[in-house]
């Protein structure tokens, strides 16, 4: 198969969503259907040992929800699906947003009952400000729920998108009797048995059909007629180019525990979905189709195996070429590496790959050479813009809780801070290491993860601060500068990468050391020009 049409049957996907909507299920029903799994596991039952395939942490098969975001690929009617499953608590959603640099286009999960949640709302904001295309997937039709038209004006008004139903569920809950298919024109009727891999399908053309009503009964067959004519004189007609233009969404309707609804949403997706899009680096656009390898590392995991203390590096290829064996350009390091066994991924399985072409992730074996953000090209000095670290809102300090394992403990902050799991600032005062997170939860990741992969034991203590913003004075040699830093001296550290880091104890104190040195820039995110 030609470079070209290997690029042309590539789709590249991530799925948000706010915990408990159902992501993971939903991945899980996708590769069934790609014939990835023969199985799906059973997500939440702990009477079942075994978790969902996307979730491989032990912490994560624990307590029923995604840390990390895993990768998995699989091939549906000849295309090549790569599914970004991305851990919905808020507690991990910087791991979420840097994913979301990586994919091409986006799956929205909501639960029937709930509605758009906060996680939610945040998750699509930030789809939106990138033009990502957005795809709907309402998902626990099963259950009782809000009303499907209260659903969409809900996806509307909360979410700020023009949704556009290409399935339309008939009843809900105990009354859900399928599904009507706008994009394939025919119904699918749901019988409840989840043994069955696909419900049986009827193709109906005409909606007048006296087909209908043996299938669903005449109330039913009624209320279908009467929302569909709704659908058609509320909603724009689907447009291709709207929805990878980011302007319009289209929405399904389903049951993704039941496996009902998924095959419909998944024929769509491949047919509609973008193939690898360009992407912006600061020295210019670079489209798939150059024939120079360039690729991005938006993730980094250490222990993927623990008995072998191996790191991973999450590359994802925007152009040309990636062959193994080849030597590559690390720009920020301004060496050349070759890489032996690049990994293709299906949740924790890998298998080695020989050649991956642009939208494929591949995962490089790392002894501490990458970090988040690192560019990989033949040659050519390229960065890719946009994976940030964030401004943490939590802040403790981290003490070794057993003095005969502080390597351990010190290698395991590095390779897990690394991660972009958390960040760790050192204090220029008096060298004490203080971990920032976006959410609370981080830290008992943190915990367990250093003592189930490290051998290491640590605690924390609380620190009042509010805010970390990195310092960016106009002049590092003037008076201003050197006053800031001495009466600010106990306030002041260094994150990983040696930049200098204010740490606000409140807002009010941000506001006032802003305007007593108005020659210094305060920022929120670790990227600025």
């Amino acid at each position: 198969m030609s470079f070209l049409s290997e690029i042309q049957r590539r789709r590249t996907f991530g799925i948000i969503s706010h915990p408990d909507a159902g992501k993971t299920t939903l991945t899980e029903k996708l590769l069934l259907f790609g014939g990835a799994i023969q199985e799906a596991g059973a997500v939440k039952s702990n009477k079942i040992k075994k978790g969902a395939t996307s979730d491989f942490m032990e912490i994560e098969r624990q307590r029923g929800i995604s840390v990390a975001t895993s990768v998995l690929a699989f091939e549906y009617n000849g295309i090549k699906i790569n599914i970004l499953d991305t851990p919905g608590h808020k507690d991990f959603a910087e791991d979420t947003f840097r994913t979301l640099t990586a994919v091409d286009s986006v799956i929205v999960v909501i639960d029937v009952a709930k509605g758009v949640e906060e996680q939610t709302e945040k998750l699509v904001e930030v789809c939106r400000m990138r033009n990502i295309p957005m795809l709907v997937f309402i998902n626990k039709l099963d259950r009782e729920g809000k009303d499907a038209f209260d659903l969409l004006d809900e996806v509307e008004q909360k979410l700020g998108l023009t949704v556009c139903p290409l399935s339309f569920p008939i009843g809900m809950g105990y009354d859900f009797k399928g599904i009507y298919n706008l994009w394939e024109k025919n119904v699918n009727i749901f019988t409840g048995d989840p043994k069955k891999d696909i419900e049986d399908t009827v193709e109906i053309n005409d909606l007048n059909s006296p087909e209908l009503e043996k299938l669903v009964g005449e109330k039913h067959a009624n209320d279908l007629r009467d929302n569909i004519e709704l659908v058609n004189g509320i909603y724009p007609e689907f447009n291709k180019e709207d929805y990878l233009k980011g302007i319009q969404q289209p929405v399904f309707f389903g049951s993704a525990l039941n496996n009902f609804g998924v095959r419909e949403l998944l024929d769509c997706f491949v047919e509609i979905a973008p193939k690898p899009r360009p992407k912006q680096s600061e020295e210019r656009l670079v489209k798939p189709e150059e024939k120079d390898f360039s690729g991005f590392v938006f993730k980094i995991h250490a222990n993927m195996d623990p008995n072998h203390r191996n790191r991973l590096a999450f590359v994802k290829i925007v152009s040309g070429e990636f062959h193994r064996n080849n030597p590559y350009l690390h720009v920020r390091n301004g060496k050349k590496m070759k890489f032996s066994s690049p990994n293709a991924f299906f949740a924790e399985k890998k298998e080695i790959v020989d050649v991956s072409y642009p939208g494929d992730i591949v995962g490089l074996q790392d002894s501490g050479n990458f970090k988040i953000g690192d560019t990989l090209t033949e040659g050519e000095i390229l960065n890719y813009k946009g994976i940030p670290s964030f401004s943490p809102e939590h802040f403790r300090y981290i003490n070794n809780a057993d003095p005969m394992k502080s390597k351990q403990l010190y290698k395991g902050i590095d390779q897990l801070m690394d991660e972009g799991v958390a960040q760790l600032f050192t204090l220029e005062l008096n060298g004490r290491k203080v971990i920032g997170t976006v959410g609370a939860l981080q830290y008992e990741v943190i915990q367990y993860r250093l003592e189930h992969e490290y051998g290491a034991k640590c605690t924390y203590e609380n620190l009042n601060v509010h805010k970390a913003c990195w310092v960016d004075p106009e002049d590092t040699k003037s008076e201003e500068f050197k006053d800031f830093k001495r009466v600010k001296q106990r306030f002041l550290a260094k994150d990983k990468s040696g930049q200098l880091v204010f740490l606000a104890d409140s807002m009010f104190t941000l506001q006032m050391t802003e305007q007593k040195y108005p020659n210094i820039k305060f920022h929120y995110t670790s990227e600025f020009d």
